[in-house]
């Protein structure tokens, strides 16, 4: 089942899913609603919203809560983005200016703080106290990463363990979120759901390997952001980190430099020091070993269709190219 087949399964939901996206979007504040326009115009994935929808419907859901939850699972997603970019003076996103470059800083956060709200507002019209648990629960784990992200910055000792940390809260957690809110509302078993909820963490780990291989391995064409952007913002993602351990004590020292500085005015050597190493193969190595992680979980869910598609969003968050 390729990514296109996946759309189709679950497009009526889908096109839900953007009505109401569209809908809660609606502000009297003209800024909110031409950011807010921007956003979700910018050829997103929509990855998030996927999961919750597949993950319900591979639990036999007939309701229409799904709906709600994915659209407040890209809510706190989309926030998420609008706040990073501002911290890391980011200016492309998905082949086009981020809203802080458009906009500025200011008008970036306060309508992801928006954003954060109006998700919220959602939550409460779930009426389900366990999804409110979940969720800001989650906002709160993604709330770390992005601060333990930041101490990380500039660090050229931030190890293997800090970064997986770091993506386990800031990426994973709200994959991970967003599939056990399916079985939730589905009413499945507490097995099913951990299960739901593993596949989750695990495809988001994987998803967020193969992101930080792609900064070093492909084109910005092809990604939709420059390339070197996270050693651009002083980030030390695993290529980076796995290039340190193999490459000589002179080379490891310019290295370390280079993430103390930020920057990429040594961006050849750089890249000629990543593509020395197996940093790119190791990196992918652990993304496919994550995404099997994630399929294995799946055992505990009945075959269908939609199960099916959740095993083919594995094999595609690591086959991608972008």
């Amino acid at each position: 089942m390729n990514i296109d087949a996946i759309r189709e399964l679950i497009a009526d939901d889908m096109q839900a899913v953007n009505r109401l996206i569209i809908e809660q979007l609606r502000s009297d504040v003209v800024l909110i609603n031409q950011i807010g326009a921007y956003i979700v115009n910018s050829g997103g994935k929509r990855l998030r919203p996927m999961l919750v929808l597949l993950a319900a419907r591979a639990c036999d859901y007939q309701g229409k809560r799904h709906i709600n939850l994915a659209a407040i699972i890209e809510f706190i997603h989309t926030a998420t983005l609008l706040h990073d970019d501002v911290v890391d003076g980011s200016e492309l996103r998905r082949n086009q200016e981020t809203a802080n470059a458009v906009w500025g800083n200011e008008a970036s956060v306060l309508v992801g703080d928006f954003l954060y709200s109006r998700s919220f507002e959602m939550m409460v019209a779930v009426e389900q106290m366990r999804v409110m648990d979940i969720l800001s629960h989650a906002t709160n784990r993604i709330a770390e990463g992005e601060v333990l992200q930041l101490l990380n910055v500039h660090n050229p000792e931030t190890s293997e363990a800090d970064y997986m940390e770091v993506i386990k809260r800031k990426t994973a957690t709200l994959f991970e979120a967003g599939t056990r809110l399916g079985g939730v509302i589905s009413g499945v078993d507490p097995q099913q759901e951990q299960a739901l909820a593993d596949y989750g963490l695990h495809l988001g780990i994987a998803f967020q390997l193969v992101d930080d291989a792609l900064d070093y391995n492909s084109s910005n064409q092809d990604i939709g952001k420059n390339i070197g952007d996270d050693l651009a913002e002083g980030k030390p993602t695993l290529p980076l980190i796995q290039t340190m351990k193999q490459c000589s004590e002179a080379d490891r020292k310019r290295l370390a430099k280079i993430i103390e500085k930020g920057g990429l005015d040594e961006i050849e050597f750089v890249m000629q020091q990543v593509q020395a190493s197996d940093a790119i193969t190791y990196t992918e190595t652990l993304a496919h070993e994550e995404a099997e992680r994630a399929k294995t979980a799946l055992s505990l869910i009945p075959n269908s269709p939609f199960r099916e598609a959740l095993m083919a969003l594995a094999d595609f968050s690591v086959a991608r190219t972008h």
